[in-house]
């Protein structure tokens, strides 16, 4: 989710919850206290990575790669997290390529997939579960990725294996969250989640990730203990609030507002949308979408109403808690309707033959939709910030974070829960 940097390398607060945290319940351990360690050579591999990472690239790489030098294999450490690791291998620069094969590729190396648990005593039935769910997580997330690759709504996918995978290397950056009011940005997001949205996919056509996903959540938080003052002060703030009678209401709400179950991302932000290297401004397809950890199906309005709520945050700070909240920056009615008329034209091919009176009533409904679903985004990423706070050791202010999304939760409340 939040992309922030650790000793030079790049990693993300969502790992410390790796892939299972959209299917089963987590097992809370004791509070961390201590940061990352140093790396020693935070840009090189140890030799064993590097020696697999180089047989991995000639066995399912063609041209160049299949007589390639080990001696002469180029790998760099991209990122590291606690489930992914990213590594950028390429071929020297002295070494021409046979064909089309690519020069570059990244190497996602799966790491400690929600292996927590603060019950010392957890039973051997109980790991044999953790470990099979974090198996089948891996599973359908790679599933997932092969699929998007091949409708060519992701990078390609050039190998896979039990250990990660070999993608495309993309040249590219990641957009700031000021980049996202930009009308051609904005115009082309929509129609990369609306495409999304037509979809179909092989996985659970049931909408159940959302509650059932917080329900999770808001177990595990019911359940936590912190000993910081300024933790424990921040918590029991939240607390007051009655989390499960809120639950209780916007459930309530949510059911009664119509929303189609699509093929959502579920995760959409600036940290996970791509500017493609060498695009201009006035490119249509300038952009692409990474990061499908959260995707499954789901409400419609949640993936566009999650997405204006991240107009909102930017977590390219250097100093705590490592984000800023700007609640004035949420998209105005203006914006949203821009973003709205811009996926409904590439969801709905009939929606342009509509009259320009029937049009407007579409906009209108979707634009109540996706308000109120934001409620749920506020709520689903402040209760995952509230474990963070307790299972990450990645330096950010989850529970400041929890703060701001509840705050922003109960503003928007007023003006939409009626």
């Amino acid at each position: 989710m939040k992309t922030k940097f650790i000793n030079g390398v790049s990693s993300s607060p969502s790992m410390s919850l790796g892939l299972l945290v959209t299917e089963n319940a987590l097992q809370v351990q004791a509070e961390i206290q201590e940061e990352c360690k140093e790396l020693a050579h935070p840009d090189k591999p140890d030799q064993d990575t590097r020696r697999r990472a180089y047989l991995w690239c000639r066995e399912f790489l063609h041209g160049a790669w299949k007589s390639l030098a080990e001696d002469d294999f180029c790998i760099t450490i991209i990122r590291g997290g606690l489930s992914n690791k990213l590594f950028l291998c390429s071929l020297p620069d002295s070494l021409g390529t046979v064909g089309d094969e690519p020069r570059s590729v990244l190497l996602r190396l799966y790491g400690a997939i929600l292996q927590m648990s603060c019950n010392k005593g957890d039973s051997q039935q109980s790991n044999k579960e953790n470990h099979f769910q974090g198996a089948e997580a891996m599973v359908l997330e790679s599933v997932m990725f092969a699929i998007l690759a091949e409708r060519e709504l992701g990078p390609k996918l050039y190998g896979i294996f039990p250990q990660g995978r070999l993608e495309q290397y993309v040249p590219s950056r990641k957009l700031d969250t000021c980049e996202l009011i930009d009308p051609s940005i904005s115009a082309e997001i929509a129609g990369k989640l609306a495409t999304f949205h037509g979809m179909r996919m092989p996985f659970n056509k049931e909408p159940k990730w959302l509650f059932g996903t917080m329900e999770k959540y808001l177990s595990q938080v019911m359940r936590l203990k912190f000993t910081r003052e300024s933790h424990l002060r921040h918590f029991n703030h939240l607390l007051s609030h009655n989390l499960p009678q809120e639950m209780d209401m916007l459930k309530s709400l949510l059911e009664s507002t119509h929303s189609p179950v699509v093929f959502c991302h579920n995760d959409c932000q600036e940290g996970n949308i791509l500017l493609l290297k060498g695009c201009q401004t006035s490119d249509k397809r300038k952009l692409m979408l990474i990061d499908f950890e959260y995707s499954s199906y789901n409400y419609r309005g949640f993936d566009i109403g999650n997405h204006f709520c991240e107009w909102m945050y930017d977590y390219n700070c250097d100093e705590f808690p490592y984000f800023k909240v700007n609640s004035h920056a949420y998209p105005s009615k203006f914006q949203q309707l821009h973003f709205i008329e811009s996926y409904l034209r590439e969801y709905d091919q009939g929606f342009k033959n509509l009259s320009e009176v029937d049009q407007m009533k579409l906009k209108e409904e979707l634009y109540v939709e996706v308000n109120r679903f934001a409620l749920a985004s506020h709520f689903f990423w402040g209760l995952w910030s509230i474990i963070q706070a307790r299972l990450s050791t990645i330096k950010f202010g989850y529970l400041e974070y929890a703060l701001a999304r509840f705050d922003a939760y109960f503003q928007q409340k007023m003006i939409w829960a009626v």
